[in-house]
């Protein structure tokens, strides 16, 4: 996929990004009633593209009961965790279709109840960073951060979106004396949480920020693939991200979410740069969380499906059956 401009974080750049679509359908079958899922590689955990589809062709010949989903990732071997996402995305579109259902209405939840989206503006000069976000209309901006003009970056956005709220995103740039110093001087634009400050792994710091009350939420992103990665971060995290290509799909993320409201954390129900076929699979679930940044389709020039549709910022859950999408 063709990205509308060139997307910076602090793990690199890119103009485009090359997913996997998954279809499942009983051989011979209707294509009509064939599921669709989506499987990106997440880059930090090493899982590239070639591996995706080396992956999938493995399992090419399996037989699936969207019926028996739990059956069915189980015995899946183990291998990227966005390739196991893209399987566990088809088989519950299939399930949906076969009902006639769209996924929210088979998982009991109330799709007016979807939180608004974030926007997300990558790393660029403050002054162009700035006008991006503006232009983009969007009440919630996620600011990509971990260049040498963190503070520049985030007081220009503030000074040309004064009501919007923000929300930064350093994706494990920062060592832990740079946050420390960093968060108090970026809270004081008014942010709603910090994701991701410092480097996978280190929870201990996540941990020792949170205690000096800098003044902003800590959330943490790169961290956490499954419920365990979560049930590790009590105590640490405000909250989490929960992405769907991260935790291997759909049922996955529902324990996640399950984990991390017992241990009383905030959820943000996050994407990989994903066309509308995994964003629309993701928006079923946004229910169950209290954040959204599910921009993927508006960063993307030539999405293949079209899905979930966006009244401003608010996330509209299509009602056809499954993930309710179809090719564009």
């Amino acid at each position: 996929m063709n990205l509308r401009t060139t997307f910076r974080i602090a793990h690199g750049a890119s103009d485009q990004r090359f997913n996997v679509l998954v279809h499942i359908g009983e051989p011979g079958g209707d294509p009509a009633m064939s599921g669709v899922g989506e499987a990106a590689g997440v880059h930090y955990h090493g899982e590239t593209q070639a591996g995706i589809i080396e992956y999938l062709e493995t399992i090419a010949e399996r037989q699936w009961n969207p019926f028996l989903i739990e059956d069915a990732l189980a015995g899946l071997p183990p291998g990227p965790h966005g390739a196991r996402a893209g399987v566990d995305l088809a088989l519950h579109d299939l399930l949906g279709k076969q009902l006639g259902q769209p996924l929210y209405r088979i998982l009991g939840l109330d799709p007016a109840k979807a939180p608004q989206t974030s926007f997300t503006v990558g790393i660029d000069a403050p002054a162009v960073m700035a006008e991006r976000a503006r232009q983009s209309g969007m009440p919630i901006i996620k600011v990509k951060l971990g260049g040498e003009n963190d503070e520049a970056i985030v007081a220009a956005i503030r000074q040309a979106n004064p009501g919007c709220r923000l929300r930064v995103d350093a994706n494990t740039a920062w060592s832990r004396e740079q946050a420390v110093e960093l968060i108090p001087h970026l809270a004081e634009y008014g942010l709603e949480f910090v994701e991701q400050p410092l480097a996978i792994g280190d929870i201990d710091g996540l941990r020792w920020l949170r205690q000096q009350k800098l003044g902003a939420p800590i959330f943490a992103d790169e961290n956490i693939q499954t419920s365990s990665d979560i049930a590790a971060h009590a105590g640490a995290v405000d909250g989490v991200v929960i992405k769907l290509a991260k935790s291997s799909g759909i049922r996955e993320a529902l324990r996640s979410i399950h984990v991390a409201r017992a241990l009383d954390m905030q959820i943000m129900i996050g994407c990989m740069v994903e066309s509308s076929v995994a964003i629309s699979a993701a928006a079923h679930i946004s229910p169950l969380c209290d954040y959204a940044d599910l921009d993927g389709p508006l960063l993307v020039a030539n999405d293949p499906y079209r899905g979930v549709q966006y009244q401003g910022a608010q996330l509209i859950l299509p009602d056809l059956p499954g993930l309710g999408v179809a090719p564009v």
